[in-house]
Parts: structure tokens; sequence; C-alpha cells
């Protein structure tokens, strides 16, 4: 009897608590979406990932493969476009450093889908020589220890534009599974 009257006690106090707020789901499809560049490899990347030797500018060359995710499988993607400056750490005061020159832009076109993720990827990179004469410099104005550093930009079909400037930590971050730095160091070495 006891239990049973305990019972019925429990039974009204839940049936007692209500909300005056409805609930309502999350409608995940409306809400606005991006798209990230993902380095698929080498992974991870970091600061000394790359390089080019400043005694063979021709023949050296830094690349990685990308895959491009957005929803809808990467159908949103348009473009992944490239600026490069120059970092001097060598010479005195840093006089040969450079600003950001355009460099590349890679179209969507070109990137294929790939069979097991089904999204479009592309090797894309450079070599030496075209860093040197995105940033306007002479051979000997690049000597051991300078470095190219490669600012990229997501270009959607919608004309929205993602960067390291407005993408979250969790997205840029080499180490995590996104791995979409939106930035590429290459190091010169000999």
């Amino acid at each position: 009897m006891k239990y049973r009257i305990l019972s019925i006690i429990i039974l009204g106090l839940l049936a007692s608590c209500t909300s005056d707020y409805p609930v309502e789901r999350i409608d995940e499809f409306t809400l606005a979406q991006g798209g990230y560049l993902r380095t698929v490899l080498p992974y991870p990347v970091g600061n000394a990932t790359f390089n080019v030797k400043a005694s063979d500018l021709n023949g050296s060359k830094w690349d990685f493969l990308g895959e491009a995710v957005t929803p809808n499988g990467g159908d949103n993607f348009a473009s992944y476009e490239w600026v490069v400056r120059f970092v001097d750490a060598t010479a005195a005061n840093g006089s040969n450093s450079v600003a950001n020159k355009a460099f590349k832009t890679y179209q969507a076109s070109a990137f294929t889908k790939d069979a097991q993720t089904g999204y479009p990827r592309l090797t894309m990179g450079s070599t030496g020589r075209e860093l040197v004469t995105a940033v306007g410099l002479q051979d000997n104005q690049v000597a051991n220890g300078d470095r190219f550093e490669v600012s990229a930009t997501m270009v959607l079909k919608d004309g929205r534009k993602f960067s390291a400037a407005n993408t979250g930590a969790n997205i840029a971050s080499n180490g995590n599974f996104y791995s979409s730095p939106f930035f590429y160091r290459i190091n010169v070495v000999q």
C-alpha cells in the first residue's frame, strides 16, 4: 500500500512538470554553412613541412593534396586563391621582404571527386622559381633561413570567402581532423 501511494505521488509530480516554452528542433539544413580545404597529405602541416632550395629554385618544389569540403559534397566550391609574401630573415633589417602578392588561383573545375570521400581533390603547390618570380625578387636575394608565406582563401559559388581571418580554430588547426590552416609556410633551405 505504501508503495502504491508513493507511486501515485511520483506519477502525479511527473505529470505536472511542464514547460511554458515549446521544444523546437534545430533545423541544421537551414543554418548557414561555409567550406574549408582540408590538407590530406602531408598531414599534419607544420612550420617545417614545406621547403624549397635556394641552390635549386627550378628543381625544388612544395606541394600538398587538398580536398574541398562544403555541403553537398563540395558542390558549393568555386576556387582556392593564394597570395604569397616573402619574409627576409637573413638580410639586414629584412630589407628584401615583400608584402602579399597575388599568386595562384585553383578553379573548382581542376579538382576531381575522390571515390572514397566524395569531395573534390587536387594536388597543389609550386616550384621555388614560381615563388621567387611571384614576389619579384632575384635569386641572390633569397637565402637559407628566409621563407615564403602563402595565405589562401576558399571562394564559394555564392561569393562568400573563407580564410584564416574568418575561420575558427577547430577548422584551421593543423593537427585537427579538418587540417585547414589557409596558411602554408615554405622555408628556404640550402
